[in-house]
């Protein structure tokens, strides 16, 4: 059960980690990103913190499903 439970968790983290990243490229050139002066906006700052979450998370669940395995 332990090693199910590892597996499960390295790959969530490897989802997250291949998944996430892919976003930026899309949000960073959405026109939503960018007020009229140029500056960026409450729609860019909320996705990138949401992109920062899944990757501190799947760098977590890494560790853990590691740590499982020893």
């Amino acid at each position: 059960m332990t090693v199910f439970a590892a597996v499960l968790l390295l790959a969530g983290a490897v989802f997250n980690a291949v998944v996430w990243p892919r976003f930026y490229p899309r949000i960073a050139n959405d026109p939503r990103a960018r007020a009229a002066d140029g500056s960026r906006t409450a729609f860019y700052r909320v996705h990138v913190a949401l992109i920062c979450i899944a990757l501190v998370l799947a760098a977590a669940s890494a560790v853990v499903g590691v740590l499982v395995l020893l």
